[in-house]
């Protein structure tokens, strides 16, 4: 590497290290900075921004912000607290199954944030180590992107795999990435079950016990949806928006039957990344009209808002990544050639190293996936990896996160004195590593 080529490489950690601390719309905002460096100062080719991967993201949350709008969310968390005070001695185990398929379902991580409050209540009540259910659920929220056929990760994994000649829907992939992630979770959740000390010996949580303010603060208030009334429209926005789901499914699975049912235009089935799209805002039209939800309170509830932020990282941080790397292909090629062609998972490293600087995984996809291949590396070893993609647990700062370390008020789930010893590190690290084993030997079946 020339030293003008490293130079213009720490411009680009820089930016998205920069940007990361800043968070939310800043990661893609930052990554402008680095991207006006390397054109306008050094001169370089513009790379290309990923329109179809924003267009999908942009479809998609506009349809989960509209169920939300209607009650629809409110609905699927009501039912899954009913589960959990159901069964609250397995929560460690149910909890991350209920955020890992919830984001399945919506295609974003943020739709926790009301459930995590109540897996902490149900958990202290129960005489169980919040910090146990907690960190495994939070990480859970964020492997479900992997795992959903709407989310960004996935929608770009199908579009840059078709572009360089590896033929897959998102069904095919999320037949790998869901059993994949669900071992990896359950591997993470039965290191979690008797993780820390139990609260009748734990004398850190004994101390905040014995101060009648803090025992009101942690006792005082049960958190629940479960006497909030949903009504009709609710439910039916959830019924429009899991009949969308079931449609890009059913296009998805006649593709792979061989009975393609997509629309030709001129000879050629029109792509799927344009079938979600049309799908998704036919979906969140049908629920305004039907379900009477209301466009502004989805404009301003979570799902939406964190999905445009989504959108502005991934720009920003997309196109920054395929600047660099588009005007250095063939030194990258010459470098890692030798590596990658003996052993091809180690990209996987790649991929996780980057998403602790990004924190997003749609991101790393669009940045990193099109380098992989153009390394060689064939498809169903990409596909048998993608779980690495989630790796910005690491430094316990992404929302979620934070926002569970807050709603535990035992002060179980933590973020440690030396910032890596925190609470998700662990349920963090097994769940990828056993996913991307898991998925790889899967797609070793498979392909």
């Amino acid at each position: 590497m020339s030293f003008v080529m490293i130079l213009q490489l720490l411009i680009v950690l820089a930016a998205l290290y920069v940007g990361s601390r800043y968070g939310s719309l800043a990661l893609g905002a930052i990554s402008g900075i680095g991207l006006a460096i390397l054109v306008l100062g050094f001169g370089m080719k513009p790379g290309t921004p990923p329109t179809d991967v924003i267009y999908i993201i942009i479809a998609a949350v506009t349809c989960a912000g509209i169920m939300q709008a209607a009650g629809g969310m409110d609905w699927l968390i009501q039912l899954a607290e009913k589960l959990l005070r159901k069964h609250p001695e397995h929560i460690t185990f149910l909890a991350p199954l209920c955020t890992f398929f919830l984001t399945v379902l919506v295609g974003t991580g943020h739709v926790v944030y009301t459930l995590m409050p109540i897996i902490c209540d149900i958990s202290l009540k129960k005489g169980i180590r919040p910090e146990r259910p907690c960190g495994v659920a939070s990480i859970a929220s964020q492997v479900g992107i992997t795992c959903s056929p709407i989310a960004a990760a996935v929608a770009s994994f199908v579009i840059i795999s078709n572009d360089n000649g590896f033929d897959i829907n998102n069904l095919q992939v999320i037949a790998v990435t869901i059993p994949a992630c669900l071992c990896g979770l359950m591997a993470a959740a039965l290191c979690s079950y008797k993780r820390g000390k139990d609260l009748d010996k734990d004398p850190a949580f004994l101390e905040r016990k014995a101060n009648p303010k803090m025992y009101k603060y942690m006792y005082g208030e049960t958190q629940s949806l479960l006497d909030q009334e949903i009504d009709k429209s609710a439910k039916i926005s959830v019924y429009i928006f899991l009949g969308a789901l079931l449609l890009i499914t059913l296009y998805s699975f006649f593709q792979i039957i061989g009975c393609d049912i997509r629309p030709k235009v001129s000879g050629k089935p029109i792509g799927m990344n344009i079938i979600i799209q049309i799908v998704m805002i036919t979906a969140a039209a049908l629920m305004i009209i039907i379900a009477k939800a209301n466009p502004r309170r989805a404009i301003a509830g979570a799902v939406w808002q964190s999905g445009m932020v989504a959108v502005v990282a991934i720009y920003g941080i997309a196109w920054l990544a395929d600047t660099y790397f588009s005007n250095y292909l063939p030194q990258m090629q010459d470098g890692l050639q030798g590596i990658v062609s003996k052993y091809p998972w180690a990209i996987s490293l790649a991929f996780f190293t980057v998403s602790v600087l990004v924190n997003s995984q749609g991101a790393v996809v669009v940045a990193m996936l099109p380098l992989a291949y153009s390394l060689g590396i064939p498809g169903p070893v990409l596909l048998g990896v993608l779980p690495s993609v989630y790796g910005y647990f690491f430094i316990p700062n992404y929302p979620s996160d934070i926002a569970t370390v807050t709603f535990d008020r035992s002060g179980t789930t933590r973020i440690g004195k030396y910032l890596l010893n925190h609470s998700f590190m662990m349920p963090g690290m097994v769940s990828v590593i056993v996913s991307t084993i898991v998925a790889t030997l899967i797609t070793k079946i498979i392909y």
